[in-house]
Order: structure tokens, then sequence, then C-alpha cells
């Protein structure tokens, strides 16, 4: 599949339609998605209905916006108004949200066609999409391995070319991981960039919605359309959305990144030998390389899985049976909520709901909790003096390339371990970002990761660009 700016250029002059572009992607969703259990949902009447309004506006001499007819793959945490919304559950099987994502809004007046919603795990909580209800999706780099998670339906459908790209999530890794494991361009935004209105909240002071697409300029555009101030949601940062495609091609010139150890140390082999061939091309691109240490970051996932669980078992506690999604009947309303819980949801979301409900409880929240909150502020501060050292940071992105299913889930702490090195930064609220460089293990992809300071994506796009050419992914 060609790329988003390529089809808006072609739908806004005439060379093809909305219509056409979205009939190409509803037949590559048909002929493989079986096979890959991408999407949960395939919207093709409404696809189609939004294509050609896109393509009678044109008609008409409008201006539909910079992704005219590029379709677009939602993950299934994002509720559009009438389109089935699961959160990768059974406790929301079937459910119509009677409302839309600010996202989806976002992008459907930038001119977009939304094609479905795409697997993911379980209300977000994995590494694999090994945990979602409605059974695994498979790498399309490899079908025998995990695209990653927790937006691993979102990842694959990019990576498969049923769309060009695609929303996830990400809480603590979920956009950039799968990236890497897919071999895509990923972007977890500056918390408060991108509005969280509409988004199922796993936890909400980590949530952040971005862009999956196979190149760097595609993902500036998707991250514009959807970046702004929104009054909906009250963690919004009051600002405009910024000014990200015009500062792709700005290089490294003269910036200060930081080579930092904590962010590549366990890795395997093959993911550090990219991630020193990247350095090198940073370097030789005009960047200068300083090599930082960050302790504080070997204490994000201990800190992560006690606030994330926590904040979890406060937002999953609306899924009681009574108001909307699952319920199993039983003789008192006690009762029927264990049973409707107990039935709908999966061992990974239990796991963590019980984990969060321990650390917030009476006697414990001090030392758990509590603790985390005071090692979330240390994480904040570590990085805030790192980034007086240097403009952006470096690391990898995972531990390895896309890993076979099962291996890792009957291990929790290993499939934990798969985001140890984005999960710091969710913490910290900064953006950070997976760009495909070079290859390990079976020749699968390797991502590196760059970090920023908050607000600083047009940097972290225009190093990704460097890397990409470099890669000749150009």
């Amino acid at each position: 599949m060609r790329t988003a700016a390529a089809i808006a250029s072609d739908v806004k002059s005439g060379v093809t339609s909305a219509e056409a572009e979205t009939r190409i992607s509803l037949e590559a969703i048909r002929a493989r998605n079986e096979k890959l259990n991408i999407f949960l949902f395939v919207d093709e009447v409404g696809a189609l209905e939004a294509a050609r309004r896109v393509d009678e506006r044109i008609a008409a001499g409008e201006d539909v916006g910079p992704l005219a007819g590029v379709p677009i793959a939602l993950k299934d945490n994002m509720c559009q108004v009438g389109v089935p919304t699961t959160a990768g559950s059974r406790i929301l099987e079937g459910w119509l949200p009677p409302y839309s994502a600010t996202v989806i809004d976002r992008v459907i007046d930038a001119g977009a066609v939304p094609m479905g919603k795409t697997n993911m795990d379980e209300f977000a909580m994995g590494s694999s999409t090994e945990t979602s209800a409605y059974g695994p999706t498979r790498n399309p780099l490899d079908p025998s391995r995990v695209p990653g998670g927790s937006s691993g339906g979102s990842a694959a459908a990019v990576a498969d070319d049923m769309t060009p790209i695609s929303l996830g999530s990400d809480t603590g890794g979920s956009i950039r991981q799968p990236a890497a494991l897919c071999g895509l361009v990923g972007v977890k935004p500056t918390y408060g960039l991108v509005s969280r209105y509409g988004l199922i909240a796993f936890a909400s002071s980590l949530d952040q919605i971005g862009p999956f697409a196979k190149n760097v300029t595609d993902a500036a555009m998707l991250l514009e359309a959807i970046a702004g101030h929104d009054p909906m949601d009250s963690t919004s940062l009051p600002e405009p959305s910024p000014s990200l495609v015009a500062h792709v091609d700005d290089g490294v010139a003269g910036k200060k990144i930081g080579l930092v150890r904590e962010l590549y140390e366990g890795a395997d082999d093959d993911v550090i030998a990219s991630l020193h061939r990247a350095v090198e091309v940073l370097r030789d691109a005009g960047a200068t390389i300083v090599e930082l240490a960050v302790p504080e970051i070997r204490l994000g996932l201990s800190a992560y899985y006690l606030i994330a669980p926590a904040e979890a078992s406060s937002n999953l506690a609306r899924y009681d049976g009574v108001r909307y999604g699952l319920r199993v009947d039983a003789d008192d309303v006690a009762a029927m909520n264990e049973a409707t819980r107990t039935v709908g949801f999966g061992a990974e979301v239990k796991r963590r709901i019980m984990l969060g409900t321990y650390a917030l409880s009476a006697g414990y929240y001090d030392a758990y909790y509590g603790q985390a909150l005071k090692v979330r502020t240390q994480m904040i501060d570590a990085f805030r003096r790192a980034y007086h050292e240097a403009d952006l940071l470096i690391g990898a992105t995972a531990p390895s390339v896309a890993f076979e299913f099962g291996a890792k889930m009957d291990n929790p702490m290993a499939m934990y371990l798969s985001d140890v090195f984005t999960i710091p930064t969710n913490l910290a609220g900064d953006p950070a970002m997976s760009v495909p460089f070079g290859t390990g293990e079976g020749g699968l992809p390797v991502g590196v990761q760059l970090l920023g300071p908050g607000r600083s994506e047009a940097q972290l796009f225009a190093a990704s660009r460097v890397l990409e050419v470099a890669d000749g992914r150009s």
C-alpha cells in the first residue's frame, strides 16, 4: 500500500478517489484478516459511506483535509458512535458507544476513512496481544510470532498493508513496542497533547493516543491531525496542534543526543548493535553524542506495576453488570457483580485489578502506591536533569525482536520486561517514538527509541527521519 501522503495527494488531485482507496483496503482485509486476526470489526458500510462523502466534498471544491481519503485503522479502545467497541474484553462484547472519541472525530475531519476496530490486549493490559478475549493477532512479518502489544492489531494492520496508518494507545509502551516488533514508526506524544476523551481508560495518568505509520512523514501528518487542545479532556494541554510535517527534514546538526545505558542494558546483542549503528548515523549527520547514566530508569518497572494497576482497579470498577456491558444474573446485586466480573475479565486483567486494589488498600497505601509515586517524581526529575545535558535521548525500544507465541504467557514478569525501556517515558509524561533501524534474529526488524522533553515532537521526528533515510526506508 502507498503512503498516506501519496494517497491524500492523489485523492485531492483526482488521480484516484477515496472510495477506490477504501475498496483496496477492504480487499486486503478480506484476503488476510482471517489468518492474522487483526480487525475485530470491519465497518464496510460506514467506510464506503465516509469515502463517498470525501469524494463528494472534493467534487464540490471543498478542502477535505490533509488525510483526504486515507484508510485508517483504530484500536478497539477508542469509542466510535454506533460501532462495536470492546477493548478486547468479553465484558464489553457487543457494546455500541453513544459518542465518539475526539481523535476519531479529528481524523474524520482531516479526511481519513475509518475502516474498523483492531485487536488488542484486553483493556490494553499486555505486550503481545495474546490477552485479547477474541484470540491473538499474528505478526504479518512472521505469523508464528507476536506483533507486540497492547496495540498489536493497529501495528499489524499497517505492517500488512491493510491501511497505511492507524491509531493506538500507549500506557507503558503499547505503541512503541509493537511498532518495533512490526517494523513501523510509532509515537507516544507528550501527555496531554492528544485528547483522551473517548479512550477507554486503563491508567489515566499514563494513557496517551498516538500514530502508527510506515514512515516518519505519515506519522507526523497523523499526529498533527489528532493533536491540540480539547475542552472535553481536563488533562489536555491548552495549546493548538504543533507543526510537525514542516520539520521532518530539519536534521540533527548541532543537536546533543544522549545515549542512555539504562535504555539498552540487557537487550539482545542484535538490538544493541542496531542501536550503536543508529548512534553513528546521527553522529555523522552532525549530532554530538554524549553517554549518560539515568539510574532512576531501573526503578521504572516496579513503580509502573503499582501505579498502573492501582489506576486500573479504579477505572475498571465501572464494569459492574449494572450500567452497560456484560451482565451475569445472580441472586442479589453483589453476587451478580462478582459473577459478571469473573466471567467478563480475563486472567491478566484480574491479576492487575487485584494488584492495584491491594496497593491502594488501608495499611498498604503508603508502603506501595505512595512509594511508587515518590519514585515517579524522582524519575521525572532525573529526565529533567538528562535534558539539561542533551536535547534528545536514544536507546532501544524493545529488548528483542518479535518473540514466538506462548514464549512469555506463562511468565508475567518476562512479559512485563518487554516494556522495560518504554515505561519510564510514560511515567515522566514526555514524548518518545520508535523508528525501525536494522534487523535482528530471523531478519526481523529492530526498533530504536528516541526520547525528548515535553513538546519536543518536532525534534524527535527530525532525528527519526535521519535514521529512516540512512536505513533505506525513505
